[in-house]
């Protein structure tokens, strides 16, 4: 393999990581406030507000319903308007994001849904309001999961990482399409396979680290 085509591998994974880590931190910011009000916000919920609840849960699964690569198209007026062009790495950033927010939305929810009701209980007997509810007994309860699910974000931000390559996203995609297949060179798209791989090994891995270690400082009293 040419100087070149290292350079431009080590190029695409640099585009590909910072894509990843844009959009899952981005996803992360929307993405959690939403998860923890859809998760408390159904009738008798902490947050009450079920008709709220029922339009965004509706958004969300409407979101998630659609394929990413048509995602992508769909939306390329809204990505123009936030990043000014619709092609190259920043701008797969957009749809990259809003494919993540509903997903990470529901993982969340479903990790602070795991969460011991009684714990929550105990809390509103002891005078403490949602919000305190909420910062200091459920996402604290449900960190470990939480983890999990944002390392299973990441891994899915990688795949489509390489899935935006097709429409103009740059990155490992864009440069096994380019290379890999269009000028049918299997060489350049095994590798790029083989650091997909890798990189979804190192989240993975990384990911189930912090939240065995998130999992081992927890009260002990967690799940009782």
């Amino acid at each position: 393999m040419s100087a070149n085509l290292i350079n431009l591998l080590l190029e695409a994974t640099w585009q590909t990581l910072y894509m990843v880590a844009v959009s899952a931190a981005l996803g992360t910011l929307l993405g959690l406030p939403l998860g923890v009000f859809l998760a408390t916000s159904q009738r008798g919920e902490l947050l009450s507000r079920p008709w709220v609840n029922k339009m965004l849960g509706l958004v969300v699964n409407a979101t998630r319903s659609v394929p990413f690569i048509i995602l992508v198209v769909a939306i390329i007026p809204f990505t123009r308007m936030i990043a000014g062009t619709s092609i190259g790495t920043t701008a797969a950033i957009v749809p990259l994001t809003v494919a993540a927010v509903p997903f990470i939305a529901r993982l969340i929810e479903n990790a602070i849904r795991e969460v011991d009701s009684g714990l929550i209980e105990a809390a509103r007997a002891m005078g403490a309001t949602p919000l305190q509810i909420i910062r200091k007994v459920l996402i604290p309860e449900a960190l470990s999961s939480i983890t999990l699910g944002l390392t299973l974000a990441v891994v899915s931000l990688i795949g489509y990482s390489a899935m935006v390559g097709a429409v103009g996203g740059e990155g490992l995609g864009d440069l096994g399409i380019r290379y890999g297949y269009q000028r049918f060179m299997p060489e350049v798209m095994a590798v790029v396979v083989v650091i997909l791989i890798v990189l979804v090994q190192l989240v993975q891995s990384v990911g189930e680290w912090i939240a065995a270690k998130v999992d081992k400082r927890a009260p002990k009293g967690r799940g009782q």
